[in-house]
């Protein structure tokens, strides 16, 4: 009888196990299909997708992250300030989604007011610093990178590596508008310049808008007319007509944010690279994995947030100027040089910090 008993009760203890077991097992799937159900909204700059542009590097990120984790997503690509606004309602107001991206300081005031009156819904804010508890904020040290193209436009003007240097001491800067955010493009690339050469001048000027080519062509023509010889855009998809006036006229430029040197290889020696694909994939990321980097998130050269590139450009920049530009890289990285980014704090910058090769 006891032998039946002990029979009868590792029966049910097994079964009991086995339903345990199974419990374990149903969750875990729960997990994953929960995953694959996470929707992201995406609003874009009014520049719009397309040209190699910082909106298509937020979208790089976008994808890397539905390859990897299963999300949804799905991208606005807006016309004007009110349908941002718009976008940016019709999007919290319904509950849907995990996580809604907006690209672009321009989108600044809109989000403030849409954060405040949805306080549930999370954000990824990139390119600015809006301080709220549903606000991620991702914005990029962009003087680095430029510096860094400055430097190199410098070194590769100084030792005349393509018959398209000229002699003049001129290196100019197109913005797509003039503002703190554009002029931190400007103030690095300018500094890079003259930390190498100091007798270099550099001239800026403004589109008054990122979505237009035919007046970015004017102003880089213009420029050129009157000496620049290498001209660094800040300017959207406005920076097309600065390639486009680089091919007809013959001078050198610098691409921005994803890699723009194959748009004009012959002529755009290098791209500053602003990995906003970096800060979309890690707040989708951080989304799936049930956190969210609310406030500050710096990206510079030392987060790997910015950098260059020389890939896809016909100018063969000599691997000496490389390795210089890398040295001078890592000093920026260590906090030996802390890289300007106001066009007013350059002279103290170049006061204070003498280059030697």
């Amino acid at each position: 009888m006891l032998k039946k008993n002990f029979k009868y009760l590792l029966l049910v203890m097994t079964m009991i196990l086995a339903v345990l077991s199974c419990g374990k097992s149903e969750s875990g799937g729960d997990s994953t299909s929960g995953k694959k159900n996470i929707k992201v909204g995406v609003i874009y700059t009014k520049a719009k997708l397309g040209g190699n542009s910082f909106n298509d590097l937020v979208f790089e990120g976008v994808k890397r992250a539905e390859a990897d984790f299963g999300i949804k997503y799905n991208n606005v690509e807006p016309n004007t300030a009110a349908d941002q606004e718009n976008a940016q309602e019709t999007m919290a107001s319904s509950g849907e989604y995990a996580l809604i991206i907006v690209v672009g300081q321009e989108q600044m005031d809109a989000l403030k007011k849409t954060a405040e009156k949805y306080p549930d819904q999370k954000f990824a804010y990139i390119d600015g610093i809006l301080e709220m508890p549903n606000i991620a904020s991702y914005e990029a040290k962009e003087q680095e990178g430029s510096f860094l193209v400055g430097v190199l436009a410098a070194l590769s003007k100084e030792n005349k590596i393509d018959p398209k240097f000229n002699s003049e001491n001129k290196l100019g800067f197109i913005g797509g508008v003039n503002s703190p955010l554009i002029n931190k493009f400007y103030t690095g690339y300018m500094a890079g310049i003259r930390y190498v050469n100091p007798s270099y001048a550099v001239t800026a000027d403004y589109v008054g808008g990122f979505n237009d080519p035919s007046t970015g062509k004017v102003i880089a023509s213009t420029m050129n007319q009157k000496g620049n010889d290498v001209i660094y855009h800040a300017a959207g998809a406005s920076g097309t007509g600065l390639f486009q006036a680089a091919e007809e006229k013959g001078f050198i430029a610098i691409g921005v944010n994803s890699n723009q040197n194959t748009l004009a290889p012959n002529n755009i020696i290098a791209t500053m690279i602003k990995k906003v694909d970096v800060a979309a994939y890690s707040a989708i990321k951080d989304i799936t994995e049930g956190k969210f980097s609310q406030g500050k998130n710096i990206l510079g050269l030392k987060e790997d947030g910015v950098g260059y590139t020389t890939e896809g450009s016909n100018i063969k920049v000599p691997q000496e100027i490389i390795d210089e530009v890398e040295k001078i890289k890592q000093k920026i990285v260590s906090g030996e040089l802390v890289i300007p980014d106001t066009p007013e704090s350059v002279d103290e910058f170049l006061k204070n910090n003498t280059y030697s090769k």
